[in-house]
């Protein structure tokens, strides 16, 4: 078998989901240095190179605008990628409902979901949720790596701390009106408390848009086996991390084989209907250009989109058969927007 031909054919000929991009953070960033028509000049191509139809980006609000600033930068991040949604020429859209979903695909367009990386635009005010998701917002990670008025952060690596919680009950209160409202949970970041409040507080699937497995690579912000099955049995979906630190690649791994590890492993354990891309690609937010740099230099395990082919490629070299590979590059994540859209 041709391995990359099978995968080149099978990204421009089925649906493709990445659930964790920074893409509105950085957009909103490059506008403040002055620069325009970032997706349609740093993203579009590679996009189309890797056959996407839907990019979930995140709403990520980073340290130094916290508390005070953290509600006018997300919006400022929604204003930033909606402007420039609109120099992609109307091949990109942003996806509000089920019709945009269904638009994506037949008209062959490229669909941004808006995404919270943390709930800290919205302090302790359940109204501003109602808000956001007028203005777009259609799923949202509780936390990022740290506490908030929702819940508990996981630390990257071990610290120094004191008693850790797992949602409050201002938590329980967003997590059942996200699904009243049809928004996506996503559980990336939360720590294990948290995880195990969301499995008991709510009653939809609800997914890790950027984790991997800790049997894997033994981190926090990765998944224990338990966790693993626990988001299978609710029919979720995890999407695996390319971040280097978070996938546990080292200098003398081949960053594609790792990623794989952590798919097969999942395969293994709950099945390919439960495993994503959700790669979290960041080498962009390096740049000198800019004014906040949050990430370290080749951080990726994927140069761009335009080479997710060689993970599924991999995938394939391994034995996964062919319509299980198609639900892991984006038919799982796409049935999971389908039954929690309206």
């Amino acid at each position: 078998m041709d391995y990359k031909k099978v995968a080149l054919n099978l990204h421009q000929n089925n649906i493709i989901i990445d659930t964790h991009l920074d893409l509105a953070g950085e957009i909103y960033n490059r506008y403040m240095a002055g620069e325009k028509d970032v997706i349609k000049n740093r993203y579009l191509e590679n996009f189309k190179k890797g056959g996407f139809n839907i990019i979930v980006s995140s709403l990520y609000i980073d340290g130094i605008f916290l508390p005070e600033m953290a509600l006018k930068v997300a919006l400022g991040q929604i204003n930033a990628i909606m402007e420039d949604i609109k120099t992609c020429n109307g091949e990109v859209i942003l996806v509000k409902t089920k019709e945009h979903l269904n638009k994506v695909i037949n008209e062959n367009k490229i669909g941004i979901i808006l995404s919270f990386e943390g709930l800290e635009p919205i302090g302790n005010e359940l109204g501003l949720l109602k808000i956001f998701y007028e203005l777009g917002v259609r799923a949202a990670g509780l936390v990022w790596s740290r506490r908030n008025f929702v819940a508990d952060g996981c630390s990257f690596n071990p610290v120094e701390e004191g008693q850790r919680g797992g949602l409050t009950n201002f938590g329980v209160e967003v997590v059942k009106l996200m699904e009243e409202m049809n928004m996506v949970i996503d559980v990336s970041h939360l720590n294990d408390e948290g995880f195990w409040d969301i499995v008991k507080f709510t009653n939809k699937p609800f997914i890790a848009s950027h984790s991997n497995s800790r049997s894997i690579h033994n981190r926090m912000r990765n998944l224990n086996d338990d966790q693993i099955k626990a988001i299978a049995e609710r029919n979720g979906v995890i999407g695996i991390n390319a971040y280097k630190n978070i996938a546990g690649v080292e200098e003398k791994d081949n960053p594609i084989e790792k990623l794989a590890d952590h798919i097969e492993y999942i395969i293994n354990l709950v099945g390919a209907e439960h495993v994503g891309y959700g790669f979290d690609l960041c080498n962009n937010y390096y740049d000198s250009e800019l004014k906040f740099n949050y990430v370290e230099q080749d951080s990726d395990s994927l140069k761009s989109h335009a080479d997710v082919y060689l993970l599924t490629e991999e995938l394939l070299k391994r034995g996964i058969h062919e319509d299980d590979v198609k639900l892991i590059i984006g038919g799982n994540f796409y049935r999971i927007l389908n039954e929690i859209f309206k």
